[in-house]
């Protein structure tokens, strides 16, 4: 009997692939089986395939993505008498894995619901929702291979789990409150379950106490957001005092439909919305910002936990100031000891560390993780057939990067690689990826950097290494996510960011480079300035005024907005400047945006997060809008003329707002008019802009106004800053490659 068998590649395991495969056969009334193997979904068929991938296409399920199908034929000795669903086959590792999602509308309906028996379950999911990539430890998605294998089935769920009509067919987290995970409160002596455990949770937070929550990738301290005197106590325990909070509301209702629609996603990510958006809010959850972090619940218990509580609450990383975020009940009971005032725990543990991912209302990626991890990213036209190229990002915001065949996967978010315990969860990490994967590197991409740990890393493997410049990395990952052709002409490219390690081992961050996926060549950018005190210059802003002023502003003692640097002790650092000692120079735009911000008084005198004098100055423009100004940037012989530009501005006696504003169009309009300058002397009509700088909402408004006429690329489903270097070190790693290959062949079809 002839016959056909498909393999389907994508995102098809444990989004209730099979079962939906099993549907369409008996639809259709086809005869065949299909089961899942290392390289995504086998379906073989006594029949012609055409009207079984018509009903495919259609009706995909939907956490699935369907990459490719090849089919051929085949014969059957045996016709079968059904279609069946067979046991999964291993093999090499080929499909996708599928993020942890959000808990689905059934499933809620049936939370809600005291007929059901999973009334109040904080554990309920399906094939459509539930933890994925946090609990698994190989491939094929079975549940023998995640965490669950520690809870049997009950006949009730077994009946379910084998039923291929019901939406639990073998979704592998499948649970009840009979057979699988349960919640636990710990306070003190006190311990309490289910129910009372969370009763308990809800009681502490009412009476303004910090409850640490565990959730699908690790933990989170939860505070009443509307008692200010709880925000400002967590801010104290926890020694973060600015950085802003994100806050979890049981609905969406009232919010902006676009904003609506983000946090309803199967991702469910934090967004970030106008800070008017909410009210009732203690002013300490964002201060000196207008934009607050807003999320939905993720999974039941936070749902649960919403409902119970009845108002909005903090939601902020469950980890002590400078360690990452603990995965496990025992380490966060050690961590949070004198932080939390209770703990709402559970059984079911965490094989993987997933931050929330952080969006902005208009979908601009600003920390990808939980919902978008580990989704794989395909690769543009040209790369293929590519060995396994390991890419390890930077020491800040870090991620690392597979790349195989013509696909990437990005690590999910891990955060500074210098702080204690982030490189061993980085370790753990890439070790469990790589298994699941069957991912063995042979081939390293790396930052330039000497100094980076990652960098180091990265030789200590003993792979061939390839290593890339910094900003090439940047512009390298935005060509990507636009979909850039490996043989795409060049593109001039706006690199702005703090710092990175630039040709001859110049401090670079403020960089207009002719790139290609191959190579960079710089063109231009800001004037190299000191960085007073070395790494201190990126913690206190003031000192970036000081170097600005040293070099720019002979007579700025006389000028009022210096006041941030003549209340400092600043001669014997106007001397090491002269000196160059421990003033080494850099080309920052970060450090540019803190000597501003330092000028308006809106810097604080210590930095407690990463660009933190920028957002404020940012939120200082965007609050008082635009306005007509006497300030420019000037183009000088090729390059920015930042000794007019603070001449000007220190003369012109505007609002703070206004001037603030102003400086933002002023850096905007004269990086374009370099654009200009170098897209006439080149042809060139596409320019790219990325670095963490163009996070910057006002900055990016005016690029893309100044370069309106440019077919101009800005990142929006990657993040801007460092969070996607390691894609971008992976592509270029990946087309030197694909480059020494091509030469490698031309040479030998020359010589035979």
């Amino acid at each position: 009997m002839r016959g056909s068998v498909l393999r389907i590649r994508g995102k098809v395991q444990g989004v209730g692939f099979r079962p939906f495969v099993w549907q369409i056969a008996q639809r259709l009334m086809l005869l065949g089986d299909v089961c899942n193997d290392g390289e995504g979904v086998v379906v073989r068929l006594a029949a012609s395939p055409e009207a079984f991938l018509g009903e495919l296409y259609q009706h995909c399920p939907p956490l699935a993505r369907i990459d490719s199908v090849a089919h051929q034929p085949m014969s059957w000795d045996i016709l079968p008498s059904e279609f069946s669903i067979r046991h999964s086959n291993r093999g090499a590792m080929d499909t996708q894995i599928v993020p942890d999602a959000a808990t689905c509308p059934d499933c809620l309906r049936e939370l809600s619901d005291p007929a059901d028996r999973r009334y109040r379950y904080p554990f309920i999911n399906c094939t459509h929702c539930g933890p994925r990539f946090t609990i698994i430890r190989a491939m094929p998605y079975d549940r023998s291979s995640t965490v669950m294998a520690a809870f049997p089935l009950c006949a009730a769920c077994d009946a379910e789990y084998h039923r291929p009509i019901d939406r639990r067919f073998h979704a592998q987290p499948v649970a009840c409150p009979e057979c699988g995970p349960q919640i636990f409160w710990l306070q003190g002596e006190q311990r309490r379950d289910g129910e009372m455990a969370l009763k308990q949770a809800i009681v502490a937070l009412r009476a303004g106490e910090i409850v640490a929550v565990k959730g699908l990738g690790g933990f989170h301290l939860a505070v009443d957001a509307g008692n200010h005197a709880a925000v400002q106590r967590l801010r104290a325990c926890k020694q973060r005092p600015a950085k802003p909070l994100a806050v979890m509301i049981a609905t969406a209702e009232g919010l902006p439909e676009r904003v609506e629609a983000l946090l309803s996603t199967p991702a469910a990510p934090v967004v970030l919305v106008a800070k008017d958006s909410l009210h009732g809010l203690s002013a300490a959850v964002a201060p000196g910002r207008n934009e607050i972090g807003v999320m939905l619940p993720a999974s039941p218990l936070q749902h649960l936990l919403a409902q119970d509580f009845g108002g909005p609450l903090v939601m902020t990383s469950g980890n002590l100031n400078g360690r990452p975020p603990a995965i496990d009940n025992a380490q966060v009971l050690q961590d949070l000891e004198n932080i939390a005032d209770g703990f709402l725990l559970h059984n079911r543990d965490i094989l993987q560390r997933m931050d929330d991912s952080v969006v902005r209302a208009s979908g601009e990626m600003l920390r990808r993780a939980r919902g978008f991890v580990p989704d794989a990213l395909p690769l543009p036209a040209g790369f293929k057939d590519l060995p396994p190229i390991l890419a390890l990002g930077g020491d800040l915001k870090n991620t690392f990067c597979l790349v195989r065949g013509g696909q990437a996967v990005l690590s999910q978010h891990l955060g500074d690689l210098t702080q204690e315990g982030v490189e061993a969860q980085w370790q753990r990490s890439l070790t469990l990826m790589s298994q699941i994967y069957g991912f063995a590197a042979e081939h390293v991409a790396l930052d330039a950097h000497p100094g980076y740990r990652s960098s180091q890393l990265g030789r200590e493997m003993g792979l061939p290494v390839t290593e890339v410049l910094h900003h090439h990395a940047h512009a390298a990952a935005c060509l990507t996510e636009h979909d850039w052709p490996l043989n795409g002409d060049k593109v001039i490219a706006l690199v702005l960011d703090g710092l990175g390690y630039g040709e001859d081992g110049k401090l670079w961050g403020g960089e207009c480079l002719l790139v290609n996926y191959r190579r960079s060549v710089h063109l231009g950018g800001l004037p190299a300035v000191a960085l007073p005190g070395g790494d201190l210059a990126a913690v206190q802003p003031w000192r970036n005024l000081l170097a600005q002023c040293d070099a720019f502003v002979p007579d700025w003692l006389r000028y009022p907005e210096t006041q941030a640097v003549r209340t400092q002790h600043w001669q014997p650092l106007a001397k090491a400047i002269a000196r160059r000692v421990n003033a080494p120079l850099a080309s920052s735009c970060g450090r540019l945006f803190d000597a501003v911000a330092a000028a308006l008084n809106c810097a604080p005198y210590q930095q407690s997060y990463e660009g933190e004098a920028a957002c404020r100055l940012e939120a200082l423009a965007l609050d008082a809008g635009p306005c007509s100004h006497p300030v420019a940037l000037p183009l000088v012989n090729g390059h920015l003329d930042l000794a007019a530009f603070w001449r000007q501005w220190f003369g012109w006696q505007g609002e703070d707002g206004a001037r603030a504003w102003a400086f933002h169009d002023v850096l905007a309009k004269g990086f374009a008019a370099m654009v200009r300058h170098h897209a006439l002397l080149t042809g060139i009509t596409t320019v790219v802009c990325c670095g963490g700088v163009m996070h910057n909402r006002l900055l990016r408004e005016r690029l893309a106004f100044y370069l309106s006429d440019f077919n101009t690329l800005f990142p929006m489903r990657l993040p801007a800053g460092d969070g996607a270097l390691s894609l971008g070190q992976a592509v270029v790693a990946a087309a030197r490659y694909l480059n020494h290959y091509k030469d490698k062949k031309d040479v030998n079809a020359c010589s035979s």
